[in-house]
């Protein structure tokens, strides 16, 4: 797998996810097995790029190569400027949203409404490859886009040969509409005619995105597409290990043990960790309760903890519960740390 001058460990991505795939959340993804990941979305306007929000979200310092961030915007050359002044400050791959649906993107006339402006949407690819893209020293220029603007209208074949033709080096779709925000069930069909139709001088990775919860999904999706890879997005919230568990059925057929309860636990207080020194005390408390909510939506007696752990003001007392919880876990299920946790609780598979 390659993008680029790129090569990567494996076929397994993380999805740039506002709000959720910070540099820790990145960091902790791939350390359990993602092979790429790329940054939450960042704003093109220069006039944000001193915002607290935008410089936390191109930080990758101390992360692996390569290091991608993904840029939102619906101005060709603001996006060029934007994607230079990421690659003057370590970004070595430069990712195009025109897959977000959320209202107040769209509204600007960037992310999925792109879609429904065909011509602006190659001129941005043509204006960020000629910035970024060309010469001895090109940064690799990919696009996360969906199917269409709406399902009468999917576009995504056609988008894509334009796009790998003014020099996308990767696309990653996917499979729903503008109009179907996240509604549905995701469709692979179209992802399958953007492989077979990049063929030959337009032969690029495509990497198919949506609704892929599972290790047998995972190998589903690449199969029916012939995908070159997947991404997962929501499906990793509170479940980073997601990424072993899909490589090591769809490299070696082998299903994974889910992770212990010692194992949650030692991840989760290092995502905690390294999340509170990343955001700073004050924020970092408040947006550790997101993720302390995805974590325990499956537990036994989750909902009680999120209750508990919404309340507390200090990473402190955040970590001490944390430590209380998973002792009294341990007690409750009569199990030993070390035995697959989910395991504990079937009716949770």
């Amino acid at each position: 797998m390659q993008i680029g001058r790129y090569h990567l460990p494996n076929r397994v991505f993380v999805a740039p996810m506002a709000g959720v795939t910070d540099r820790p959340f990145r960091q902790l993804c791939r350390a359990l097995g993602a092979g790429y990941a790329v940054s939450e979305m960042a704003a093109s306007n220069p006039r944000l790029w001193d915002s607290v929000k935008t410089t936390r979200r191109i930080n990758h310092e101390g992360e692996a190569a390569p290091r991608a961030v993904q840029l939102a915007g619906g101005e060709p050359n603001i996006l060029a400027l934007a994607a230079r002044f990421n690659v003057e400050r370590g970004a070595q791959i430069i990712d195009i949203n025109m897959g977000c649906p959320a209202r107040k993107v769209c509204n600007v006339a960037a992310g999925s409404a792109l879609l429904a402006d065909e011509p602006l949407a190659i001129r941005i690819v043509e204006a960020v490859v000629e910035a970024v893209g060309q010469g001895p020293d090109a940064v690799p220029v990919t696009v996360k886009m969906r199917t269409g603007p709406r399902p009468d209208a999917r576009n995504a074949v056609r988008l894509a040969q334009a796009f790998v033709d003014a020099g996308a080096a990767m696309i990653t779709l996917h499979g729903r509409t503008r109009a179907c925000g996240f509604r549905g069930a995701a469709e692979y069909e179209t992802i399958a005619e953007v492989k077979a139709a990049l063929h030959g001088a337009r032969r690029v990775p495509v990497v198919a995105n949506g609704d892929i919860q599972t290790p047998q999904q995972a190998l589903d999706v690449l199969t029916k597409t012939g995908a070159d890879a997947i991404m997962i997005g929501r499906a990793a919230q509170g479940r980073p290990w997601i990424f072993r568990e899909i490589l090591g059925f769809i490299d070696r057929g082998e299903i994974i043990a889910p992770p212990s309860l010692s194992e949650i636990r030692g991840h989760l207080t290092q995502h905690l960790l390294d999340h509170y020194q990343f955001h700073g005390e004050y924020s970092g408390v408040r947006t550790a309760r997101k993720h302390m909510g995805w974590y325990s939506q499956a537990w036994h007696g989750g909902q009680a903890l999120r209750e508990r752990f919404n309340q507390l003001e200090s990473a402190e007392d955040q970590l001490a519960l944390i430590d209380a919880w998973f002792l009294e876990a341990s007690d409750r299920t009569n199990s030993c740390p070390d035995e697959p946790f989910i395991a504990a609780f079937p009716s949770l598979n």
